[in-house]
């Protein structure tokens, strides 16, 4: 293909000659900056799509107590709540041909599962301060000042955990190959959209840029309306009962069924919306509603795990309050070294203990409880 200039017509003719970007940094800073190139389509009600950053170099666990293992170019929201995971290479860069699609689907596999509402909720304000700009401008931007920040978050994080976000794989020049594999993910995945976007810049002799976005994908996800995609379905009380009543072992039936009712009597506990029967504890401390733990009840193998959301304890409440509650919990080896290793990690970490271990430990259940409650009646 030869490579034709772009003309800019004011008094005179101007020629921009095509000019690729000068480092892989260069194009992610006019991305982070300039998401407008990126946004195309709209929202539900017909809104244009605007596109707000999250995090640049979004970090990316591959289990509830690692840190990070992979990190994202970038990560944007929309109004909507619909989380844009963008990953961005140069043309000569080779990687942009197959190695990315791998490395983005790991992104999205292990987003939907470890980025809770209070991660994204903390790292976007992080942003906004880094920025120079208030977390109270950018949400009256983004919500428009009806809509509370914590409700936003909690959205976001049903949309990753249902499989709805979009994949946006960007480069100066799109190779065929990776279009050819755009193409067939989208007609393959139902509730993720995936776009190849190739950002072609010209320059001129001094400070002029123009850059020409050009879209590959959109055709292939034309049939993928809001109303196509899978609704959400929360996890009800009386679907963990029936999970549970299936449980051999008569003290993990009494230890989850103690957890749910702690959280119905003294919180709130909030079905989730994975293909497995899940629930959070959710309680509110110093007029904050924070979670606090989650049960995951799954089968094929059964696997009944109670994760404590640390992460979100030491962002609403402080690292301290999250310290007191760890040495509150109970010595379960399974748990136990998960805990010591939480101030390493600044306690952003959610560790998680078997059912079965807990209730293999006399009085476990009751200590976690009076943790829990502790925690709620403050220091």
């Amino acid at each position: 293909m030869i490579e034709q200039p772009v003309f800019v017509l004011g008094r005179d003719l101007q020629a921009l000659e095509p000019a690729g970007f000068e480092s892989e940094a260069d194009f992610q800073e006019l991305l982070a900056r300039h998401p407008r190139v990126l946004e195309f389509g709209s929202l539900v009600d017909g809104r244009p799509l605007r596109l707000v950053l999250v995090a640049r170099e979004m970090q990316v666990p591959t289990s509830p107590e690692s840190g990070a293992a992979y990190w994202l170019d970038h990560l944007f929201v929309d109004a909507d709540g619909v989380p844009t995971l963008v990953e961005v290479k140069r043309a000569t860069d080779t990687r942009i041909r197959r190695e990315v699609v791998g490395q983005m689907l790991d992104y999205a596999a292990n987003a939907a599962r470890y980025w809770p509402a209070a991660l994204l909720q903390r790292s976007f304000e992080e942003t906004c301060l880094q920025d120079g700009r208030s977390p109270e401008e950018a949400y009256a931007d983004l919500l428009g000042g009806d809509r509370a920040a914590e409700d936003f978050w909690s959205a976001v994080e049903e949309r990753l955990a249902a499989g709805q976000m979009r994949l946006l794989f960007v480069a100066d020049r799109i190779p065929l190959e990776l279009r050819a594999i755009v193409e067939f993910l989208n007609r393959q995945l139902r509730q993720t959209e995936v776009y190849a976007v190739e950002l072609a810049q010209y320059r001129n002799g001094g400070d002029l840029r123009v850059i020409v976005p050009r879209v590959h994908g959109e055709v292939a996800t034309a049939a993928k309306s809001p109303s196509g995609r899978r609704s959400v379905r929360r996890t009800t009380r009386e679907d963990m009962e029936a999970v549970i009543r299936t449980r051999p072992d008569p003290e993990v039936r009494r230890a989850a069924t103690a957890l749910l009712d702690h959280a119905a009597a003294h919180g709130r506990p909030e079905g989730g919306t994975a293909r497995y029967r899940s629930m959070s504890g959710y309680y509110t401390v110093s007029g904050r509603r924070v979670p606090v733990w989650s049960l995951s009840l799954q089968d094929g193998p059964p696997r009944d795990d109670l994760s404590f959301a640390f992460g979100s304890i030491a962002y609403h409440l402080g690292r301290d309050r999250a310290a007191a509650f760890a040495d509150l919990l109970p010595p379960v080896p399974e748990l136990a070294a998960r805990l010591e290793s939480l101030p390493a990690k600044d306690y952003n970490a959610w560790p998680s203990v078997s059912l079965a271990a807990l209730a293999a430990e006399p009085g476990a259940v009751e200590d976690v409880l009076s943790a829990i409650q502790r925690l709620v009646d403050g220091p």
